[in-house]
């Protein structure tokens, strides 16, 4: 698709457009789920920016960078008014890759007993950075799910996408030969 202007001026008082084509304000929980989902991909952008190019999970990276795009896409149509297009509509599998990922990742991975701080490497605290993000993105789709509709597909893939971007970031570390930090009761 090419674009000929980036600028429409159609949200200059506070209103965008959803799938197709209904107005809302950009205030709206819907913005707000789908817009943290945006967010979360610019964050996975820059994780796999700092891996090296031959990293292993890059490839996986990349494919949930296109999952949030159909999540971002499902959730910016309003089904009450617009019929869920097939670009919009994730696959089930998605969420048994996550968690068959998650697993593999484990298994190669010291145990950790605590809660863990972000930190370690650099792409390693990103991926604490995306975690939490994730975390944020999956209240607000919870958020908007009181209200409209939303795919269970989705609010499960983003649930499992925190607990991968999670041990990941065990993984990142641990290739590193990084400890974890693990909290400790500040002493009084």
């Amino acid at each position: 698709m090419k674009m000929t202007k980036i600028y429409t001026r159609t949200g200059d008082k506070g209103t965008t457009s959803l799938v197709g084509g209904v107005r809302i304000k950009k205030s709206d929980a819907r913005i707000e789920a789908y817009g943290t989902i945006d967010e979360l991909s610019s964050h996975l952008g820059l994780l796999v920016s700092m891996l090296v190019p031959d990293y292993s999970e890059r490839e996986l990276l990349l494919r949930i960078q296109h999952c949030l795009f159909v999540i971002g896409s499902h959730l910016a149509t309003d089904q009450s008014q617009t019929m869920l297009p097939h670009y919009a509509q994730l696959s089930e599998d998605e969420v048994g890759i996550l968690e068959e990922r998650i697993d593999q990742i484990l298994s190669m991975v010291p145990e950790t007993s605590g809660f863990v701080l972000p930190g370690g490497t650099m792409a390693a605290a990103q991926c604490h950075v995306c975690r939490t993000v994730c975390r944020r993105a999956e209240r607000r789709i919870a958020k908007l799910s009181e209200s409209a509709k939303v795919g269970t597909e989705i609010t499960q893939y983003v649930n499992r996408l925190s607990d991968y971007l999670y041990v990941l970031a065990k993984k990142i570390n641990f290739n590193a030969g990084q400890r974890e930090i693990i909290w400790e009761k500040p002493c009084r």
